[in-house]
Order: C-alpha cells, then sequence, then structure tokens
C-alpha cells in the first residue's frame, strides 16, 4: 500500500473508530509502530487529526471525512457495492444515504450499459442526501437526480434535519441503499451522528425495498445513534470475509443475508 493510500485508509478507520492508539493502527493497517507513528504526525500538521498520547483522534473539521480525502481502492467495498447495484432496475427510484460504499453503489450505477446510454428520457431516478453523489451524478443526464435539502455536515457531505425529512416524506422509493458506520445483530445498523440516523431511517422506511450496505469491517460494530435492524431493512449486502456464525445470527434476526463474491486477484 502507497502511503498516499495508507493515510487515506488511517484517516477513514479513525472516521469509523473515532480513536485509534498506535500499535491498533499499525496492526489493522499492517505496517511497522514506526511507519505508523510518521503517518500520524504527517496528517497531524495537515490538521487532519489530532495526536494523543499514544495515538491520535480525527480534527473536529475531519470528524468523517468529506469523500474527497477517501480515495483509497478498497476491493470489498467495490464488491459489495456492485452486488447491491446488481438488485437495481431500468426505472426504478433509489434512494442513497451518504458514505464510501454507496458512493461506489452511485458509480457503478453510473456505469451500467443499462443506465449509461443517454436518451430522451432519464433512465434512473435517484434520491440522496449526499452532496458528493449528487455532484458527481449531476452530469450524467440519463439519471435524473433529487437532492434533498437539509442542513449540510462538513464531516460526511450529508444533509440531514427537517427540511431533508420534509422532502423525503413526500416521496416513495423502490429500493434505498443506507450505509453505516456499524452494524451487529442485536442493534442493528448504527452511525456517529443521531441526525444522519433520523435521516437514514427515513429514507429506508420510504422504500418499498430496504438495504444496508456494510463491508465486513463494520460487523460487530456499535456506534453512537441507531438507524435500526430488520425493523427497518430487509437485507444486508456485505462482503465475503462474513463467517457463517455471524450470517446466523443477522439471519436469526430476520434479515436475508446477501455476500459479495470475493474479488479477482490481482482486481
Amino acid at each position: 500500500m502507497r502511503r498516499h493510500e495508507r493515510m487515506n485508509a488511517l484517516l477513514e478507520l479513525l472516521g469509523e473508530r473515532g480513536r485509534l492508539d498506535v500499535a491498533e493502527a499499525a496492526t489493522s493497517l499492517e505496517v511497522s509502530v514506526a511507519t505508523m507513528r510518521r503517518d500520524m504526525d504527517a496528517l497531524a500538521e495537515q490538521q487532519l487529526l489530532k495526536r494523543t498520547r499514544g495515538g491520535a483522534v480525527l480534527a473536529p473539521v475531519a470528524y468523517d471525512l468529506p469523500i474527497r480525502y477517501k480515495r483509497g481502492h478498497h476491493a470489498s467495498k467495490h464488491a459489495v457495492a456492485e452486488t447491491a447495484a446488481a438488485m437495481v432496475e431500468e426505472g426504478d427510484v433509489v434512494g442513497l444515504s451518504g458514505g464510501t460504499t454507496t458512493t461506489e453503489i452511485a458509480r457503478s450505477l453510473a456505469t451500467r450499459p443499462e443506465f449509461a446510454e443517454a436518451g430522451p428520457q432519464a433512465r434512473l431516478t435517484i434520491v440522496t442526501n449526499s452532496l458528493n453523489i449528487a455532484n458527481e451524478l449531476a452530469v450524467r443526464p440519463q439519471i435524473r437526480i433529487v437532492l434533498t435539502g437539509g442542513v449540510a455536515h462538513s464531516r460526511s457531505f450529508e444533509l440531514t434535519g427537517p427540511y431533508s425529512e420534509m422532502v423525503l416524506r413526500q416521496l416513495t422509493l423502490d429500493i434505498a441503499f443506507i450505509g453505516v458506520n456499524g452494524i451487529d445483530a442485536q442493534w442493528g445498523g448504527t452511525v456517529h451522528d443521531e441526525a444522519e440516523a433520523s435521516t437514514n431511517r427515513l429514507m429506508a422506511e420510504r422504500a418499498a425495498r430496504a438495504v444496508v450496505v456494510a463491508d465486513s469491517s463494520k460487523l460487530g460494530l456499535r456506534c453512537f445513534a441507531r438507524v435500526g435492524g430488520a425493523d427497518v431493512f430487509g437485507t444486508l449486502v456485505t462482503d465475503a470475509a462474513m463467517d457463517e456464525a455471524s450470517r446466523q445470527k443477522f439471519t436469526d434476526q430476520g434479515l436475508r443475508v446477501v455476500t459479495a463474491a470475493p474479488p479477482m486477484a490481482g482486481g
């Protein structure tokens, strides 16, 4: 892994966990403790994280970094996104929350042959509260973009609050894909912010099919605010690293579990 990719991975890891010590980060990213200290020091100089005794936390302005800081390619997220995107049919109204995995879903949908061809009418409608997803897809005339209103969060580029929810309550969706920061069988999907949890839950509730998307690094984690479990979602899409015991726990709670095929070697 190149240095800039490693730093992006470190920032994303901090965004998910909130705090990391040097040894924990070095183990997760498979580098030496000395290398991790240098990476943390470099990011601290850029004010993207704050060094603590023995570790780091994200700087207040970068608690959950906007997507432009997350350039590293993560094969598991891409595999999850491809599997989720395959559930969409031409003409569907698709809800997408913010997040790295849902951004990958948006990119996958935009490049699907049946959706990529320009025509007199939009082949797909995407409803999103994510500024970066709307920005990426707005240049594609074959995809109709509906961006909810709301208050923009600088850390995640998501719009939340009463304006966003007012728009969502007027819409019906065929399918919604909701990203989370953590998910376990008992608690369901969770995120760091209660406003994002509320908006994302409503988006899921407005959909005929609600799908929570999370790569295996999120499994077993609980964050501050609950989005929902089988009371909101019908399906969990994750990657092939999920073990059978974990799958059974989610299935017992009433969720259909779909695992993405592992990425091809060298892909």
